[in-house]
């Protein structure tokens, strides 16, 4: 999403400012070029040394510079960039903008630039909620001028509230949303089912049986598959994931729900059954809590209705695209082979869930792309870009 991207970051004086340091190591490992302009007052936080070491490129802070600005250097980084990111943005900064001041290289490059702009806000609790600020970032958001945060916590004053700038993912995301808005729609027109989180299949009124899937990759994979375009219904189970834009979000709780659920929103063009489904089912709920009392009860189980196999064996109603995901512990794609047989679905993304590599409920994810005739192998990935990648590849198979 964002390789071969033009970032112009500008560094405004706070001591949120570490945290652009991150920022620009995230921005360049997604394959993004990064130019940074440093305020006098950023320099008193993080040093022009350690931004350009980062960047790779030289850093901007003179507006009054005789060999950058021979060549009129502040209306050049206005217009090279893609987008302008200014993190942190205080107060003051912010208050330039609204009145269009023009008094250093940071507040003229913003004033001279054709270019959307991402803002960053960072600030003590008192200044974000006064109106003044209030009415520059209104006038601002009138403007056009996209925002990010700002969170609420412990600030570095020692008092706690709204004022924390987002962290440096929580930008990133940010603008890569912005690129793919602004990006082609390859699947516009088509709609696909996304399953994701857990299931929970109850044992009493108070117990269940559960696993520890987070639905972060399912989440993913949904807001990838709408950003390209794809009217997207995302059937998720119990999940503390944020419900991703775009998509339309049916909640389910047990395995008969998410297929029922599967069932009701086709039919479709594409289903990724990322979900992590309970495999059996008590074969009766108690309807009062079991107590303790004397020797254990057995407890019987039956199987659960197999989401992804049905999907794929769905007759005239069948997606044209079946995904399935296989978390294995070991022999990862020896079983997601065997498993793509057995269901009879398209693909499967094969995923290594042993403790040690922290899939579960973490941001990364490994995975291979098994289909009938190759394995590919997808480096270490954040789930999002693994969500992306898969995006891709479906998109590259509805071209052919």
């Amino acid at each position: 999403m964002l390789a071969g991207k033009r970032i112009l970051l500008i560094i405004a004086g706070g001591i949120a400012a570490y945290k652009s340091l991150d920022l620009i190591r995230r921005l360049r490992e997604r394959g993004a070029a990064v130019r940074c302009v440093l305020t006098r007052a950023g320099a008193q936080f993080v040093t022009p040394l350690a931004v350009a070491s980062l960047s790779e490129e030289k850093v901007y802070d003179d507006l009054f510079s005789l060999t950058d600005e021979s060549e009129m250097g502040h209306i050049r980084l206005s217009r090279e960039a893609d987008l302008v990111v200014v993190a942190p943005a205080t107060a003051d900064l912010l208050g330039k903008m609204a009145a269009g001041l023009a008094d250093d290289l940071a507040s003229t490059a913003l004033l001279a630039t054709d270019k959307p702009v991402l803002i960053a806000p960072t600030m003590n609790v008192m200044m974000w909620a006064h109106p003044a600020v209030q009415a520059n970032v209104a006038t601002l958001a009138a403007r056009g001028v996209r925002r990010v945060g700002p969170g609420a916590g412990e600030l570095a004053c020692g008092e706690t509230g709204s004022g924390r700038m987002a962290e440096p993912l929580q930008i990133v995301a940010a603008i890569e949303d912005f690129f793919a808005e602004t990006a082609s729609r390859p699947l516009a027109g088509r709609r696909a089912i996304v399953t994701s989180g857990p299931t929970r299949e109850p044992l009493d009124p108070v117990r269940y049986i559960a696993n520890r899937s987070s639905g972060k990759q399912g989440h993913a994979v949904a807001a990838a598959l709408a950003r390209a375009g794809a009217d997207t219904v995302l059937v998720s189970g119990p999940s503390a994931e944020p419900d991703p834009a775009g998509v339309t979000l049916v909640r389910v709780e047990t395995a008969r729900e998410m297929l029922a659920a599967c069932l009701q929103a086709l039919p479709a063009d594409i289903a990724v059954c990322a979900a992590a489904v309970v495999d059996w089912r008590p074969a009766e709920v108690a309807t009062s809590k079991l107590k303790k009392n004397g020797p254990a009860a057995p407890l019987v189980m039956v199987e659960n209705p197999d989401i992804l196999a049905t999907l794929a064996a769905a007759g005239n109603g069948r997606p044209a695209l079946v995904v399935g995901f296989a978390a294995e512990t070991d022999a990862v794609v020896e079983y997601a082979r065997a498993k793509l047989a057995r269901k009879g679905c398209d693909w499967i993304l094969a995923n290594d869930v042993s403790p040690a590599t922290g899939t579960f409920g973490g941001d990364h994810n490994t995975v291979h792309l098994v289909s009938a005739d190759a394995v590919e192998d997808w480096p270490r990935l954040t789930k999002r870009a693994v969500a992306e990648r898969l995006v891709d590849r479906i998109a590259e198979h509805f071209d052919r």
